[in-house]
């Protein structure tokens, strides 16, 4: 039997759904994956899969691309012959559902977060809406990493209510994330920020809010690590030149910095359901998040993290205020619940689960 992956980059994939694909291939099941090539392609033939090259723009709308998109997609089935067919972000989701339903072939939507065409209302958003609600008409099953995103389709009535299903994100692998002990140093305490450097990520209130506690506190340390996904270079140097971050760049492996750190902060907009802060609270690290759905999950408040408001930067600077000044051991044993929060209802295990049981109910039915 054959699955076929329709998604917008290798690095998420492999990082996130690698156990999902482990699983699929020793149950004999040909794995094939279509995505815009990346340093991880590599890395996922050499899980046996086979890797089809589908080139597009993952930002913004242009007509004449998405409908070559949805073409190419149409081709890479009827080549292929799936059985069934998985989609994740929201062009695969669109224009893979689209494919999938013009040929009468099983899929299964992940919705990994809105995305900015559909949290910011206006045209844009009423136009995603039609296409998700042509998309998913016959879709075998929807996966959401969060309710208020699941519930944003149930009030635009997309897709129909015995297809949805609610997973926790993408779960995280608690044997590679394994628990850390606390860092011992008191006095010099590192923030850490892992994530594309972009507005929607809550980058500028990050930078803003770092400046005012290094005035405070000169001996805290904020490290950034992650790509440059629009142009935020100029301004980074800047801080980095200042002394106000440490900017590490990309980096392959997170973990060894998660371990370095006292807690994790992400000031997002909105999420799926944030991988990085699955990955923090697994490792025993508090968790300061925007109190957005897909981050105010991941933790229990003054119990393994702190909330702050989104997009406010005094809110941000006196969360960071409250925990540089939370007792220590309350610091080490919020990363204690943290870790015990991923083993009940994180662990990636549920949603490979979730998918092999859809799966199966898919081929059964056939």
């Amino acid at each position: 039997m054959k699955i076929l992956i329709l998604t917008n980059f290798g690095m998420g994939l492999y990082k996130f759904r690698k156990e999902l694909i482990e699983k699929l291939i020793n149950l004999n099941y040909g794995v094939y994956i279509s995505l815009p090539y990346d340093d991880y392609v590599p890395r996922l033939q050499e899980l046996d899969c086979e890797c089809i090259e589908t080139n597009f723009n993952r930002q913004g709308m242009n007509p004449i691309s998405d409908i070559k998109l949805l073409i190419n997609y149409i081709k890479i089935i009827k080549k292929i012959k799936p059985d069934v067919v998985l989609t994740y972000t929201i062009k695969p989701n669109i224009y893979g559902g689209m494919a999938c339903r013009l040929l009468n072939i099983p899929y299964i939507a992940n919705i990994t977060g809105l995305g900015t065409a559909v949290e910011n209302t206006g045209m844009l958003q009423k136009l995603t809406i039609l296409l998700y609600k042509i998309a998913l008409k016959k879709v075998s099953c929807v996966f959401f990493q969060n309710a208020e995103n699941m519930q944003f389709f149930v009030e635009n009535k997309i897709a129909i209510k015995n297809t949805r299903r609610l997973i926790p994100g993408s779960g995280v692998n608690l044997n590679f994330h394994v628990f850390e002990n606390y860092p011992t140093d008191t006095h010099k305490i590192t923030f850490i920020f892992i994530g594309r450097l972009m507005k929607n990520k809550g980058i500028n209130e990050l930078l803003e809010a770092a400046e005012k506690v290094k005035q405070l506190y000169p001996n805290i340390k904020f490290n950034i690590i992650g790509n440059f996904d629009e142009d935020y270079s100029a301004k980074i140097k800047d801080y980095s030149d200042r002394g106000i971050i440490n900017y590490l760049g990309y980096q392959d492996n997170v973990h060894m910095f998660i371990k370095d750190s006292h807690a994790i902060i992400l000031p997002s907009y909105h999420e799926g359901t944030a991988n990085v802060l699955l990955e923090a609270a697994s490792t025993g690290r508090p968790v300061l998040a925007s109190n957005v759905a897909g981050c105010k999950e991941t933790f229990d408040e003054s119990i393994s993290g702190f909330g702050f408001e989104v997009k406010n930067v005094e809110s941000l600077f006196n969360t960071i205020i409250k925990f540089i000044e939370t007792p220590y051991e309350q610091k080490r044993l919020m990363g204690v619940a943290g870790r015990k929060k991923m083993e009940n209802e994180y662990n990636r295990d549920i949603v490979i689960s979730a998918y092999l049981e859809e799966i199966e109910r898919i081929t059964k039915s056939d």
